[in-house]
């Protein structure tokens, strides 16, 4: 979960008053977070976030915003947003977006402010949210990179297109020495950390205004002039450059939002495509394109399980920035999304927020009105009774992760995945993907072990899930066995005189057929294993290449069984 840092000064003028440590233990739960610790001493106060899908909570005024919604029962109103049927005067300000920057880093919008001296507080609480934006909003700047620039140096309009990487130069944030944009990647270390986002495009994400002054190369670094923002500097623009025109401009609506709060003016900038976006070919930073939300107020009396009405749900609303009217003849809540805030996807979201503004000491703690017997599952049975027989024979129980990479689950095992679940968005490339089979986790162990004395016999009994259309969520979850063997007289005859023993002792009949197409096991050295007309596992001697790609040089056997369909 995000943790951030705040200045205790900065954090208690933003609140109004000055809260003691237990008082923000308890007050912390309405933004939805917990005091990870307060430095007394360095005046830190260390807050750790609870939601992922609030990236405006991920500051100090985003935090200190929602408890004064809580307490003071209302959010600020802000007046510096356009929409799409209201324009302000940018007085010319504008980012011009030029035709090269499409297929490279195809969005660039940004804002500007003024009105507020930057001191040592504001300047790191600035420099926090922009690092957790782009990093765990933006996932490590590789869908949002932000620049905070020195307003009073810009002559507008700024541009923003896609330069050749060697021949475009500039002095980088950091050096004295004027590098290309190539040479930047190479050389400067947030060039050698994020270089590689944009390093295989022909050409290179670049900022500069009207004079041909260097704002930055995004997502890489600023310019060493224009883009050193420095305590005193009172002028700003703010850029936000990416792959996702939404996603920037909520971040653009959070950084605007959080920095009216810190006595910043906000102004705003036109911003130009040359091609169309779902916005138009001309948006005013900042932006409101949030969607009313709605819920039934039945429904948030069934999911909280309290006689709530509609005048209680719609004050609990606004407690938490949320402001919405109650309609008598629809019996339902219509809220007008805050500007900072694009997590309203159900309604059960503007539920949550009402139980939250209602106050959870407010709901009076019920027993249950019935009561169960808890028991194992037949599954469950099943899968120990799976285990105690492997353990028996001698194997070693593993357990893994469910998510994984392409590397592991597809590239390594030489197969194509086309029925294999792909996260859209992951955090880390390194849970890309759901496990579709055990066999490359047991295989990942292999690769580790190679030091080891001979034989290794491992297994899991775990969860795999697949792409099936038959089922209504087009996804399907079963319980595997999956066994793994290596030793230099390991082959298809030790193999299936372990899946003999196996069905021998859950007493199931069964016979081998043809596996044909599994390029994961040697051709000929592997079989289907048919329960009925039904094919309910399969083993094998593991293909060479496979093993060559996981780092492995002994001969070695999998099997994997479906315990679901051996169950039933």
């Amino acid at each position: 979960m995000p943790k951030i840092e705040v200045q205790e000064d900065l954090f208690y003028d933003l609140l109004g008053k000055k809260y003691t440590d237990s008082r923000l233990e308890d007050i912390f739960p309405v933004a939805k977070a917990e005091l990870d610790g307060h430095d007394v001493d360095e005046k830190i106060i260390k807050i750790e976030l609870n939601d992922t899908n609030r990236p405006d909570l991920w500051s100090a005024a985003g935090v200190a915003r929602q408890i004064n919604a809580y307490t003071e029962g209302g959010a600020p109103l802000y007046d510096f947003f356009s929409t799409a049927d209201e324009t302000f005067d940018s007085e010319g300000r504008s980012l011009i977006v030029d035709e090269s920057a499409k297929d490279v880093r195809p969005y660039s919008i940004g804002f500007a402010a003024k009105g507020k001296v930057v001191d040592e507080p504001i300047l790191l609480a600035l420099i926090q949210s922009q690092e957790k934006l782009c990093w765990n909003f933006g996932r490590k700047r590789k869908s949002i990179a932000m620049g905070i620039y020195r307003s009073d140096l810009i002559k507008y309009p700024v541009h923003y297109k896609g330069a050749d990487p060697d021949t475009t130069h500039f002095v980088p944030l950091g050096m004295d020495e004027d590098l290309t944009l190539r040479q930047i990647c190479e050389q400067h270390p947030k060039g050698k950390e994020y270089g590689y986002i944009v390093a295989d495009k022909p050409l290179f994400p670049y900022l500069y205004d009207d004079n041909g002054d260097t704002l930055s190369f995004p997502p890489v670094i600023n310019s060493a002039r224009i883009g050193a923002v420095e305590v005193g500097d009172e002028n700003l623009f703010i850029e936000l450059s990416g792959t996702e025109l939404h996603d920037l401009l909520l971040c653009a609506s959070i950084m605007a939002c959080d920095m009216a709060d810190m006595g910043f003016d906000i102004l705003p900038v036109k911003v130009v495509f040359p091609y169309d976006t779902e916005f138009g070919r001309e948006i005013t930073v900042p932006y409101y394109f949030q969607k009313p939300a709605s819920c039934p107020l039945a429904q948030v009396r069934k999911t909280l399980g309290e006689p709530i009405t509609g005048e209680q749900a719609v004050e609990s609303l606004k407690r938490m920035g949320v402001y919405s009217v109650y309609d008598q003849t629809d019996d339902a809540i219509y809220a007008t999304v805050p500007e900072y805030r694009n997590d309203f996807l159900h309604p059960v979201d503007l539920v949550e927020d009402v139980m939250i503004g209602y106050g959870l000491s407010n709901f009076a703690p019920q027993m249950p009105g019935d009561f169960t017997v808890g028991r194992l599952s037949a599954a469950e049975e099943f899968g120990r009774k799976i285990k105690e027989i492997m353990v028996g024979l001698g194997f070693q129980e593993m357990m893994y992760n469910y998510l994984g990479s392409r590397k592991e689950y597809i590239d390594n095992m030489h197969v194509g995945g086309d029925d294999y679940i792909q996260i859209a968005n992951p955090m880390s490339e390194n849970y890309e993907f759901v496990r579709p089979s055990i066999i490359p986790s047991l295989l990942e162990s292999e690769s580790m072990s190679g030091h080891a004395p001979y034989p290794h016999d491992i297994f899991e009994v775990g969860k795999v899930a697949f792409l099936c259309p038959e089922d209504n969520s087009g996804t399907t979850t079963r319980n595997y066995l999956g066994f793994f063997c290596a030793d230099n007289v390991m082959g298809y005859n030790e193999a299936s005189s372990y899946v003999n023993t196996l069905m021998y002792f859950i007493n199931r009949e069964y016979f081998l057929a043809d596996l044909d197409g599994d390029t994961r096991f040697i051709p000929g050295r592997c079989a289907a294993i048919m329960v009925g007309e039904r094919k309910v596992g399969y083993f094998g001697e593991i293909h060479p290449a496979v093993l060559e790609s996981w780092g492995c040089s002994m001969p070695s056997i999998a099997c994997e069984l479906d315990l679901d369909l051996l169950l039933e």
